[in-house]
């Protein structure tokens, strides 16, 4: 574990959690327990006599953090103008991090007003359709022409991650060193909730698993989806 300390205080450094610190651990834990029981040297002796014990963090699972409408603001007047149209685009669609920095025009449907994410690129494996509210669409439209294939772009290029430096010093600043990026998932979810959106629309909104969504979604399923989501477009962009 000494030798693993300054490995483990660069991940952390990162920002990484020390859930995904773990799963390093365990990998790590995996090759000394098959270099002491498995793999052998040219002598058919194990490389180890025996494993060293790994020991693992301390889970730092904490409960959701949404926000409130005054917070969002504090926020929102905080942030960089790249960030602040990302993260009211989270706050309106409920894309993780990686589904919003790689959300590409080619997933767009302009004429039924959505993106459509592939499988392979959303948590649990389906396609998902993100319906786009009055606030999305004009912050999709604010992006138009900026990029070829990605949506959300800074100097030209794609956005890697909101949760960076800027992001990090504006939620300081703002007074919500508790708030996280998938904290606007969070946002998102209660407040379909406080409007009254029902159960299975705020399953298929948030993307989870479902098997109600599939590659023949009509124009009506999509509709009342988007109704479900313009209940929360009530910020004004200007």
């Amino acid at each position: 574990m000494g030798t693993l300390e300054s490995f483990i205080a660069a991940r952390k450094k990162a920002g990484l959690k020390n859930g995904t610190i773990n799963r390093d651990l365990a990998i790590i834990s995996r090759v000394l327990v098959l270099a002491a029981r498995l793999w052998r040297d040219e002598f058919g002796n194990s490389w180890l006599i025996e494993p060293p014990l790994i020991q693992l963090l301390k889970s730092d699972n904490r409960r959701p953090y949404p926000l409130t409408e005054q917070e969002e603001e504090r926020l929102i007047q905080e942030l960089p103008g790249h960030l602040r149209e990302m993260v009211m685009f989270a706050l309106h669609t409920g894309l993780r991090e990686s589904e919003l920095t790689q959300l590409k025009w080619c997933e767009e449907n302009r004429e039924l007003g959505i993106f459509v994410l592939p499988g392979d690129r959303t948590k649990n494996g389906e396609d998902r359709i993100v319906p786009l509210n009055s606030t999305a669409k004009a912050i999709i439209e604010a992006q138009r022409g900026k990029h070829d294939e990605y949506v959300f772009t800074f100097k030209g290029e794609p956005v890697q991650r909101i949760n960076g430096g800027a992001w990090r010093k504006a939620r300081e600043r703002a007074g919500l060193a508790k708030c996280r990026v998938h904290d606007l998932r969070h946002t998102f979810g209660r407040r379909l909730r406080a409007a009254n959106v029902s159960f299975e629309n705020r399953q298929d909104l948030l993307g989870h698993k479902s098997g109600r969504i599939t590659d023949h979604y009509c124009k009506a399923e999509v509709e009342g989806l988007r109704e479900a989501v313009e209940k929360l477009s009530r910020v004004n962009l200007a």
